[in-house]
This record gives structure tokens, sequence and C-alpha cells, in this order.
């Protein structure tokens, strides 16, 4: 008789979650056993001018509980990290946030341009405006995020 492990179906949390990844541009990552989630809206990434293997993707994390971003997969990309923006003595220097980006409880922390934002690097192909971008979004606590980015412009500060 076989004694080894056991493969189990999806719990229907975790299956409407992934179900709520697949159909609309509002994604959500849920522990099983009803812990932490994490809500995501309006994920957008820049078209690649120019031959570019880089580009920046902007989106709306807003967790249950705190939590924190973790790591960025992105099938598209040899790597993918979370920058930060700052101003040194009237510079703007970017670099990758270490330990995590921190998503207190029930605020919208929102990744936009010339802030915090998604990095993807070495892109295998290059990003035109109407395109979709695959990114899975790790965190401490919540469940993974599947979430389909469109590619596009990002809304100028003040626009409407």
């Amino acid at each position: 008789m076989y004694k080894g492990p056991v493969m189990k179906p999806l719990s229907p949390v975790i299956a409407l979650a992934l179900l709520t990844a697949a159909c609309g541009s509002s994604e959500t990552g849920k522990a099983p056993g009803g812990a932490n989630t994490v809500k995501v809206a309006d994920a957008l990434c820049r078209p690649t001018p120019n031959g570019r293997d880089m580009t920046a993707c902007y989106m709306t994390l807003t967790a249950s509980s705190d939590d924190r971003l973790m790591s960025i997969a992105a099938p598209d990309a040899a790597s993918a990290q979370v920058h930060e923006m700052k101003t040194e003595n009237g510079v703007m220097r970017m670099g990758e946030i270490t330990g995590g980006l921190p998503l207190p409880t029930g605020q919208a922390t929102a990744l936009a341009p010339n802030g915090d934002h998604i990095m993807l690097m070495g892109l295998s192909r290059p990003l035109a405006e109407g395109d979709v971008v695959s990114l899975t979004l790790g965190f401490q606590k919540a469940a993974p995020v599947a979430v389909q980015a469109r590619v596009g412009q990002p809304a100028l500060p003040g626009a409407h």
C-alpha cells in the first residue's frame, strides 16, 4: 500500500483567490484559514521604447493586516525588484528596497512614478502599449497574488 504524500484538492479559499486573480483587474492573495489578504489594483507597466530591456511597473496594494511585499516573479524578465526613489543632497536616486516593502493594515500603498515601484530587468521581449505582463507578487504573510498588468503610460500627476 502506498504511504507517500497525498495531494489534496485546493481549498475553496485558494481556488477562489486563484479564480479572482485570473479574472479581474483587482487581484487578491488570501492565505488558507482566512489569514491576511492583499488586494492589488490598477497594475500597469511602462512600454519599453528603443529596445530597452527594463521597465517600471506600478499598482496599488492594500493588505488586510500588516504585511510586506517580499518578491516579484516575472516570466518575461531576468529579474524583478521593488525599488524606492529618494532625494539625497538634491539628487534623486533609485535603489532596491531590501527586507520587503511594508504594507500597513488597511492602507493603500501606491507603487507609482517618482516613488516606490517595481523594476523589471532583462526583459525577454519589448513591451508595447496594449500588451499584458504577468507578475506574481510574494508576501511575508499573504498567499502569492498573480497579476496581469497592462502595458501603457501612467497618468501624469494632476491629469484627469
